[in-house]
């Protein structure tokens, strides 16, 4: 400090002297006490002090005061403040200057004054004050105090500013800073990630004018191969890894596996094992399986048999699978002795197959006699092909002399026509075992067998049907008996008619509701060879059944047509009857099982063939019932197919038929590529258009459309239970909870029991167990739902209970992420609480016509939803979304930790619930639950261009 006296002014000044306190320390202050002079005016000025980075300065004084009223005869000319005075520069001044542009800070005055006795008693009472100067924003500054006649002693002079000192946030390091001038406002700071770090969100810090780190924002996570420790990223040690980014310990390597690096983010197999290309790197690695075990051979007259046992190391996998190779070992070289073989012939047939095996076991068909065929069974799994394993092999040598070919007699034709041939032969003899059947090969001997068609029979003769005029077929034969099948016969060839060529003699007269048209539901009729005649016989009996179902007649041009209405195979006696007249019986031997794709309640399910006689082999499905049933469960069972029977409608599964008089029961029904909807959905998310998931919606609307117009009532309408076939069309399936409405449409099916469905399940049913038609809407409206978010699960992980309590409390499903307002109106209006206010299947229908035939409406409503649709509830504060949900009790958990808007809450997870001081569980799940459907119905919005 330095003191100046204007001395024109006053001849007055400060004195700089050097006391010592009471440990013997010096203490240097700056004192004036010229209270007996009138017109004091001393001054005191500091040196030029650099500004640095500061824009605020602040001044402490710490200074004693002498009370002017233990002064005696000065009451006129003695004071008790000082005043405070700044000057900005670029550059050091002259006193001069110094003096001409100085600007007042403050008065100062002090709160305690000492008097003569503290003197004495060397008890000094020191006065701080502190005071803010600036904005500074020149490079430097003086200060100055001026005395205008007081007693004062200046101790000591701080002069500082504030900054937020740095610091490291969520692994993010944030720099000095200095607060902005404007005390009111924030400095947005963002942080570097610490070293082995990367950003997750921006990290970013606000800078009080306090100088405190406000508002932490963003985070950085550890790179692979690091973990957070102490505030750091450190490396993995040698033995463990991290595979992805996050703030996540490191991982022990997994079996089989190691490092021997820092940092690594793999662990690399022990030699011997290995990962599939699909595994990920963070499972254990495994190698491939050793040899089958117990491999042996049976061989009857027709068939040879492999069976063996599961090799006992699997390799550390489950996705065995088993691959037999064959060759045939006809003799020895003369020369070498050693046995020669070549692979095996290609008409050898392997059933199921020979590759790729999850049975442990095969079927081997067509194989030559007195020939010795040596087998290998090669035990395979995912990484198989990564190394080499002859462990997993087994061998079996097999000789055929047991074997001989059992052949039928000659094959003859009786007679031909434009489509079709009769053959006939002499029955097999001598045959092992009991004959089964014949089976008929035969294929167009212009196609050489590149495609071929076959048909069984009972009886030592057939009528081959779906030929084509002037043509020569290959026919061969061969017998099925219960150890297998026996040789083919030798080829026989022949031709069918000329066109304009029909065979004569012979008429062909059949009678059966199957050739009746199904969609036009009317006139029952014979079919003979070049005539039409009406089977009266047959038309009483239906009628006399109709009448029975209630089935309404109206006269018209002469001619009967029939309205059917669904039919409840409850009402029968005998629900036997029910599956008889609506289901069509299949001879088993028409079925060829393939492989196992499922397993529902009474069995599994299969796909297959289906090959009826004188049709296209077609595609099916085949629920089998389970062994050791008993004959409710058989009903049970059957009773799905007397209801799918009746129905005809492109977007209904389709029933092929019954198997009933033999086992196992089966029921066949058309085969759907694609599977269930959820989960085609689940597997193409984000794949489709919009107007690709309106056209799946508007399938099932068809089918559900015409359920309800034949009175009947699903009860399990969910995306799970709508199959999906090649070309995208979905059709309804699995009736098995389904109930009829009586002739009242409005009537409902009261439950008397078993599960319900809740989250696809409308109020009334859940409450009451009313279903009706409309209660189908309301599930048909969660339906569109999964259907636009792609397969999600509806309510996400509420329980069943909150469920219930949410859709009382009036909550609906949030529109899913890029899902047309119009979409998600009519979703809400199929979930009306009043059950009478939803729209029926035929209205839902029109209205997704139209979305189709204009699709500029699903587009141009994604901002703009009509006039005439409810609005649904959004949410506009805290304590609006607590009120909606009856959780208003916790407003101030909310509001104390900082949780101020929608968009705060909306990344809360269970722990940040629990910090807050929510405990009851209940109260945790309703409240998150509500969080994750606010959060997409915050997302929903701000994809459709508004803001919150």
């Amino acid at each position: 400090m330095e003191q100046t006296n204007r001395g024109r002014l006053a001849d007055a000044t400060w004195d700089a002297i050097t006391e010592m306190d009471e440990q013997n320390r010096p203490i240097h202050t700056f004192q004036v006490c010229h209270v007996m002079e009138p017109n004091q005016n001393n001054w005191l000025r500091s040196g030029w002090i650099q500004r640095q980075a500061a824009q605020r300065v602040y001044v402490e004084l710490r200074f004693t005061l002498r009370d002017c009223n233990s002064i005696p005869w000065v009451s006129g000319t003695c004071k008790e403040t000082f005043n405070l005075f700044y000057l900005q520069t670029e550059e050091p001044l002259s006193a001069v200057a110094f003096q001409s542009r100085i600007m007042k800070v403050d008065t100062i005055a002090a709160d305690e004054s000492f008097t003569q006795t503290d003197l004495g008693d060397r008890v000094l009472r020191l006065n701080t004050e502190v005071r803010e100067v600036g904005p500074v924003t020149r490079r430097g500054f003086y200060l100055a105090f001026q005395d205008v006649g007081a007693c004062i002693a200046l101790v000591s002079v701080k002069v500082f500013y504030k900054r937020c000192p740095s610091t490291v946030r969520n692994l993010a390091v944030f720099p000095d800073t200095v607060p902005h001038t404007d005390s009111s406002s924030l400095v947005e700071v963002r942080g570097a990630c610490v070293e082995n770090a990367e950003e997750r969100d921006t990290p970013k810090l606000y800078c009080g004018a306090d100088g405190d780190w406000l508002v932490p924002l963003g985070r950085c996570v550890c790179s692979i191969g690091h973990a957070e420790m102490d505030g750091d990223c450190r490396a993995c040690k040698p033995g463990s890894f991290k595979a992805y980014s996050g703030n996540t310990e490191c991982s022990k390597c997994p079996s089989h596996s190691s490092s021997h690096d820092q940092a690594a983010t793999i662990c690399h197999c022990d030699k011997g094992f290995y990962r599939a290309i699909k595994d990920s790197s963070t499972v254990a690695c495994t190698r491939p399986p050793s040899a089958p075990r117990n491999l042996v051979s049976l061989i009857n007259d027709t068939a040879l048999f492999l069976q063996w046992t599961p090799p006992i190391d699997t390799g550390g996998r489950e996705d065995i699978t088993y691959n037999v190779l064959c060759q045939r070992c006809d003799g020895r070289d003369g020369d070498s002795g050693v046995t020669q073989c070549e692979p095996c012939e290609p008409d050898l047939r392997f059933i199921p197959r020979p590759l790729s095996l999850t049975a442990t076991s095969v079927a081997i068909l067509d194989f030559a006699t007195h020939v010795n065929y040596t087998f290998h069974v090669e035990a395979a799994n995912g990484v198989s092909g990564l190394g080499v394993s002859p462990r997993s092999l087994a061998n079996v040598t097999v000789n055929t002399n047991q074997a001989g070919p059992a052949l039928v007699g000659v094959v003859r034709k009786d007679w031909a026509s434009q489509n079709s041939i009769a053959l006939s032969w002499p029955e097999a003899e001598k045959l092992p075992s009991e004959i089964v059947d014949y089976e008929v090969k035969y294929f167009e001997k212009e196609q050489e067998q590149l495609s071929y068609s076959s048909t069984r029979t009972k009886n030592p003769s057939v009528v081959v049907t779906g030929l084509r005029p002037s043509t020569v077929y290959v026919f061969h034969v061969r017998v099925r008996t219960a150890a297998g099948y026996t040789a083919y016969s030798p080829n026989y060839e022949f031709a069918t008619a000329a066109e304009g060529n029909e065979h004569e003699g012979r008429r062909l007269c059949l009678c059966s509701h199957w050739l009746c048209s199904r969609k036009e539901k009317a006139l029952i009729f014979c079919v003979e060879i070049k005539k039409l005649v009406l089977c009266q016989g047959y038309i009483k009996a239906r009628m006399k059944s109709e009448e029975k179902r209630r089935t309404r007649f109206r006269a018209g041009h002469g001619l009967y047509f029939m309205f059917f209405t669904y039919v409840d195979p409850d009402t029968y006696e005998d629900p036997t009857q029910a599956v008889e007249e609506f289901a069509k019986e299949i001879d088993p031997s028409y079925i060829c099982i393939e492989r196992v794709i499922g397993a529902g309640e009474f069995g599994e399910v299969c796909s297959g063939r289906l090959h009826i006689p004188g049709r296209m082999d077609i595609a099916v499905a085949i629920k089998t019932l389970k062994g050791g049933y008993v004959e409710q469960q058989r009903r049970d069972f059957l009773r799905e197919a007397s209801i799918m029977g009746q129905f005809d409608n492109p977007n209904i599964i389709r029933l092929e038929g019954v198997v009933t008089r033999s086992r196992p029961v089966m029921i066949v029904v058309e085969y759907m590529e694609n599977g269930a909807l959820d989960s085609f959905l689940r597997a193409r998310d984000g794949q489709f258009t919009v107007l690709q998931l309106v056209g799946m919606m508007r399938g099932i609307a068809v089918g559900m459309t015409y359920l309800s117009d034949m009175g009947y009532i699903h009860r399990d309408l969910a995306a799970r239970n709508i199959l999906v076939d090649e070309n995208l069309v979905c059709k309804v399936s699995d009736f098995g909870m389904s109930r009829v409405l009586e002739d009242d449409t409005e009537a409902a099916y009261t439950a008397t029991g078993g599960k319900i469905p809740i989250r696809w399940t409308a109020p009334e049913a859940i409450a009451y167990g009313k279903f009706s038609s409309v209660s189908d809407v309301w599930s048909y409206g969660i339906v569109m739902w999964e259907v636009m978010s792609y397969g999600e699960r509806p309510y996400w992980e509420m329980s069943n209970q909150d469920v219930i309590l949410s859709i009382d409390e009036g909550y609906r499903l949030p529109a899913p992420m890029g899902c047309p307002v119009t979409l998600h109106q009519l979703m809400l209006h199929c979930w009306q609480k009043e059950s009478n206010q939803r729209p029926r299947f035929n209205t839902v229908l029109s209205f997704l016509d139209k979305l189709i035939i204009n699709p500029k409406v699903t587009i141009d409503t994604c901002r703009h939803p009509p006039d005439d649709m409810p609005d649904y509830p959004l949410f506009i504060s805290i304590g609006d979304w607590l009120d909606s949900i009856k959780m208003s009790q916790y407003k101030n958990n909310f509001l104390a930790a900082g949780y101020t808007t929608l968009d705060s809450i909306s990344t809360m997870s269970l722990d940040d619930i629990r910090r807050i001081g929510i405990c009851l569980i209940g109260h945790q799940r309703r409240i998150l639950s509500s969080i994750q459907s606010l959060r997409l119905q915050l997302h929903h919005i701000q994809q459709s261009g508004f803001q919150v």
